[in-house]
This record gives structure tokens, C-alpha cells and sequence, in this order.
């Protein structure tokens, strides 16, 4: 409904914002609920069936960032470097490209 009192209206908003607020902190709370809830049984005992396969992987994945440091630690172009990181396609590589280009323009200004 609609009202002419501006004190009335004001309580009304005061009442509004007050309820939005509420609802935000409810969120959060659900949310952070949610983010640091412990793992059920059943997770990892998938886990458990798949670890050999993917300890596998893993120790493939870090043979290949190993071999991948070695050859950036070769290259002494920044815009090769360049060229490497928009050609990756994994956090990790990304990770180490970014790290060999921050220690070449280290280099650089030293």
C-alpha cells in the first residue's frame, strides 16, 4: 500500500533492509556450512578403489612439470615464455610459465 507519513516509510525500509541483511547472514552461514563439511565414508572409499590410477597420474603429471621446469629454465625469452603460457592448458604449467617469466624480468632489472 502506498503512504504519505515519511517516518512510517522509513521504518518500512529500515524494516526492509533489516530482513535482507538477516537472509545474507543465513546465506553465508549455509554456505560456510557447506564448504567445511568432513568427507562421507562412502567418498572415500571411492577414493580408496581408484588410488592406484590416479597416484598413477599424479606421478605422471609431476614427471611432466619436472621435465617442463627443466626446459623453461633453458628458455631466456620472455616472449617465448609468453608463447608457452597461452599454449598451456593445465593450472600447474600456467604456474611454473608465470613463475620463469617473473624470474627472467627479475633478471632483467637487476
Amino acid at each position: 500500500e502506498a503512504t504519505l507519513d515519511l517516518a512510517e516509510r522509513r521504518r518500512i525500509r529500515s524494516a526492509i533492509r533489516e530482513l535482507q541483511r538477516q537472509e545474507l547472514e543465513r546465506d553465508e552461514e549455509t554456505l560456510a556450512s557447506k564448504r567445511f563439511r568432513p568427507e562421507r565414508s562412502s567418498h572415500r572409499q571411492d577414493n580408496k578403489e581408484n588410488w592406484p590410477q590416479s597416484r598413477r597420474l599424479e606421478e605422471e603429471q609431476q614427471a611432466a612439470l619436472a621435465t617442463l621446469s627443466e626446459q623453461l629454465e633453458a628458455i631466456t625469452s620472455v616472449e617465448e615464455l609468453t608463447k608457452l603460457l597461452r599454449a598451456a592448458g593445465e593450472y600447474e604449467e600456467r604456474k611454473l610459465i608465470r613463475a620463469a617469466i617473473r624470474k627472467l624480468r627479475a633478471e632483467e632489472i637487476e
